[in-house]
């Protein structure tokens, strides 16, 4: 396998059942798993004896990684501190900011949703609110939720700025272009449709963009993280993360300042990327979608995880494989096998993830460091050769 370096393009930079009857295919489910599992000690005592040399060449002060096969963690290991200011090592449940790779959980929401009948994903936005995210432009009636997950709205920038302001500069459909925006804009939506709105608690954010405090956090915890099991991950700032959050560091390994995680920052950027999660966790959302239990109220149906993993539109091609992008995810076909994944870049963490269906099996990596990204572009490669022999 290929690793891609989901993250940077972003920012531009079934075992045998055989008819011997169950006991005996339970027995060889073991002993292929021991057989993998073998392999895999072998593939990370080197790794673990890479990785500190990786992250002193680098000067990233921590990393958090976790792997998986066959559903089944196989590797979890954390190195380095939270902060160098104070010294503490990471620990298995220390969480980082996920950034970007919080799209994907936010994809994963809206289809359920669909599922429920609250929206339909070909359905234009305008439809289920009377705000006009742009103004003056008749192909705002055309984008849907399937625009936005697969970022083919239209809209840019990633981020409204003072240099170049909200426009949507093709046709929705016709091409991709990354967008930050977009997700803002079906969050709000969702948010108008589902949730509550605080508007004594509100603040201005870029070319004086006028933000309420709203639950999504909440509701995202409750509907998705905790029934999942990720009892490390949330998107509004608790007491309680104070001795198990990661600390950004700047390109040098300087400690940056805490970002406060309100609910107003949660209402402006939390589906675009304001989960905070620990690898284990993460690592818990993509064994959901590799080998899903029985649909239910949290579990996505077979044809919602179908429709999440399938290509939406090519992206780019080269001899071997084809990067194509899904509702939340890139997805990369090779000719033997489909990935899918995400990267993450906030101030102060890099991140990326990625697994393939095929053989149920995926990893997770995440660093408290701005150079993190030149971590991930050697170690991401020798993770994923390892995990897919």
């Amino acid at each position: 396998m290929v690793f891609f370096p989901i993250g940077r393009m972003i920012h531009g930079r079934s075992f045998l059942n055989g008819a011997a009857g169950m006991a005996t295919g339970s027995l060889l489910s073991a002993c292929a798993h021991r057989a993998s599992r073998d392999l895999w000690d072998s593939h990370s005592r080197d790794l673990d004896a890479r990785i500190p040399d990786l992250m002193h060449a680098t000067n990233v002060p921590a990393v958090s990684l976790a792997a998986f096969k066959s559903s089944r963690i196989v590797w979890q290991r954390g190195f380095g501190v939270m902060d160098r200011q104070s010294g503490l090592p990471i620990s298995a449940g220390t969480l980082f900011e996920a950034a970007s790779m919080s799209k994907p959980v936010f994809a994963y929401m809206v289809l359920k949703l669909c599922e429920e009948g609250i929206l339909d994903i070909d359905t234009p936005l305008t439809r289920y609110t009377r705000t006009r995210f742009i103004e003056n432009d008749p192909q705002l009636d055309l984008i849907t939720s399937r625009h936005i997950l697969s970022h083919t709205s239209g809209i840019v920038p990633n981020w409204r700025s003072s240099a170049q302001h909200l426009s949507i500069a093709s046709a929705p459909g016709e091409k991709w272009s990354y967008s930050g925006e977009g997700y803002f804009y079906l969050q709000s939506v969702i948010t108008e449709l589902t949730g509550r709105i605080d508007s004594n608690r509100c603040d201005n954010y870029e070319l004086g963009l006028r933000v309420c405090a709203t639950d999504f956090g909440e509701y995202m915890e409750s509907r998705l993280l905790t029934p999942l099991g990720m009892r490390s991950s949330a998107y509004v700032w608790r007491d309680r993360f104070r001795k198990s959050r990661a600390r950004p560091h700047d390109v040098n390994g300087n400690p940056l300042p805490f970002r406060p995680g309100r609910p107003v920052d949660v209402a402006r950027y939390g589906a675009a990327g304001g989960l905070m999660t620990s690898v284990g966790d993460y690592a818990k959302f993509l064994m959901a979608i590799v080998d899903p239990p029985p649909p239910d109220r949290v579990h996505l149906k077979t044809s919602s995880l179908k429709q999440m993993t399938t290509p939406q539109i090519e992206v780019t091609k080269a001899d071997g494989y084809t990067v194509s992008w899904g509702l939340g995810w890139r997805i990369v076909t090779t000719p033997g096998r489909v990935y899918f994944g995400h990267g993450g870049e906030n101030p102060g963490f890099q991140c990326t993830s990625e697994c393939c269906v095929a053989d149920r099996s995926g990893f997770v990596i995440m660093t408290n460091g701005d150079n993190g990204a030149k971590l991930l572009e050697q170690l991401g490669p020798e993770i994923s050769a390892r995990l897919h022999s």
